[in-house]
């Protein structure tokens, strides 16, 4: 075990510590509720206070999640005896120098794609499309799809991406993002409120750019942000139970809204 020096009588408030980490008070809520991050004391008045003990955990916390190490993991790992603070953060280190580097790699792709996209006589390879990104996982998202869609209709899905135009393809990220964005403030509502069922639409409506999906196929799409490893990361980065919030106000669309309409289309 690594001795840390003598702990500060600092003590921050819930919302003085999602300030100081750059996380919402409802995840530093969360956190508590789960025992993964409780607070070293509370007020009289029963408000949380946490110290310098805590901050080095929740340290500990968000540099686990930026590696994609899921919480009840973190748990086990923070609370194990042998648990070593320096080793640890001498891991962190070497994961995100390797981070960095595959980031460099991605910019360089980034700086290509755009370059051919502005110029209308040249077209986008696949292995250019895809630099960055191993061939093996390459391989497999593609051969995933394959597998539960059917070459025609990956092929189709893939086209209508290289179709798009660089404004397009902007346009759809930024729409993308909002709804993200909008949903993750409001996890605190029911899955079928209207403001909530409001920003599926507008979710749903960026999936049929590339696809029209299935009552079944857009109930699957939303147990695959759940259960799929990297859909699962991706959205738990924006916001703390957003995948299973996800999950079920797009079972609720697919009822209200898909299931008396659609019946046809297959392409992922």
């Amino acid at each position: 075990m690594v001795h840390t020096g003598p702990m500060k009588t600092t003590r921050y408030t819930v919302r003085q510590l999602a300030q100081l980490a750059g996380i919402s008070v409802r995840t530093l809520h969360y956190y508590d509720e789960i025992a993964l991050l409780s607070p070293a004391s509370r007020t009289d008045a029963g408000y949380r206070l946490y110290g310098e003990k805590e901050l080095f955990r929740l340290q500990q916390i968000l540099l686990y999640r930026e590696m994609d190490v899921p919480l009840a993991e973190i748990g086990l790992i923070l609370d194990d005896p042998n648990f070593d603070l320096a080793n640890a953060l001498r891991q962190h280190r070497a994961r995100l120098e390797a981070r960095m580097e595959r980031s460099r790699h991605l910019l360089v792709t980034i700086d290509k794609t755009l370059n051919r996209l502005e110029d209308s006589n040249m077209s986008i390879t696949d292995k250019e499309l895809y630099a960055g990104f191993s061939p093996e996982r390459r391989q497999t998202v593609r051969a995933e799809a394959v597998a539960q869609y059917g070459e025609g209709a990956v092929a189709a899905s893939e086209h209508r991406a290289r179709s798009m135009s660089p404004e397009a393809w902007a346009a759809f990220r930024e729409e993308t993002d909002a709804v993200n964005r909008g949903l993750a403030a409001l996890l605190d509502r029911a899955p079928d409120d209207p403001e909530v069922q409001a920003l599926i639409a507008r979710h749903y409506a960026t999936i049929t750019v590339f696809y029209q999906p299935t009552v079944e196929i857009y109930r699957g799409l939303g147990t695959l942000y759940v259960e799929h490893p990297e859909f699962r990361a991706h959205y738990e980065k924006i916001a703390v139970g957003l995948p299973e919030f996800l999950q079920k106000a797009m079972a609720c669309y697919a009822n209200r809204v898909l299931e008396p309409d659609n019946s046809s289309g297959t392409n992922p």
